[in-house]
């Protein structure tokens, strides 16, 4: 798995935040509302609606709004009817990228996203594509300037605690598990009195494309406008850029 948080690293760095909290929240209600309607609306019985559920804390969205989505999904509450799509493309220079959404209108979503691509050097492909290049696996990642650990014990707690892989970078310290054990071992660390700047399942790339030059900026537009998209939840991609090609992007 080495190099597998090169994208996770670019979306930290970065620091990408929707400009509004109302968006965020919006999305993670969707979100929540889908989970519960496709597996129920008791989180100790649906993992999905359990993840969305401490995604929308960590992002301290109110108990009520969490409480309200889950009545839409379930239909107690309305709701609209949405589902879930996955859609894959390539972005500038080849780089793969995989798009979550919730939509309640496939076509339109579709030609949303096929002209986001086009517009800004990719491309959107067919069901397939690109999903082979990557992994579903849990993500935890721990800040090194949060807190002052020792690298051994770290690893060695993360990969008792059922972790398939620990790596130490600069400024962290990035653990992998299956999406099976992540809350497993989340939570025996959480314990053992670790915090997580991220925490989640996702998707992570088999291999990086090194991304330089115009290929950069063109890369974290399509990035944004995705990310912009309503209908959109998450995104992947599998490239890497140096620290500094961040910096000149941000400023």
């Amino acid at each position: 798995m080495a190099g597998h948080s090169k994208w996770k690293n670019i979306q930290h760095r970065k620091g990408r935040q929707d400009a509004i909290r109302g968006k965020v929240f919006s999305k993670l209600s969707r979100e929540i509302s889908v989970a519960a309607r496709e597996g129920g609306g008791d989180p100790d019985q649906n993992q999905r609606l359990r993840l969305a559920i401490s995604k929308a804390r960590a992002q301290n969205m109110p108990n009520d709004n969490i409480e309200r989505a889950i009545k839409r999904g379930t239909g107690e509450d309305g709701g609209g009817n949405y589902e879930s799509v996955t859609y894959e493309g390539y972005g500038p220079g080849g780089v793969a990228v995989m798009v979550e959404a919730l939509t309640d209108n496939r076509n339109r979503t579709a030609a949303d996203l096929r002209h986001i691509f086009s517009k800004r050097g990719g491309n959107l492909g067919e069901s397939g594509c690109v999903a082979w290049m990557f992994d579903r696996r849990g993500f935890l990642r721990i800040d090194r300037e949060e807190d002052a650990l020792d690298e051994e014990e770290v690893m060695m707690q993360a990969l008792e605690a059922g972790a398939e892989d620990v790596e130490a970078t600069d400024d962290s310290y990035e653990i992998i598990t299956s999406p099976d054990q992540f809350e497993e071992v989340k939570d025996a660390l959480e314990q053992e009195g670790f915090r997580f700047s991220t925490a989640e399942v996702t998707m992570i790339p088999q291999n990086t494309i090194h991304l330089t030059g115009d290929h950069v900026p063109k890369m974290f537009q399509l990035v944004d406008a995705l990310d912009d998209h309503d209908d959109v939840q998450n995104v992947y991609a599998n490239f890497e850029v140096d620290d500094q090609e961040i910096q000149n992007y941000q400023d």
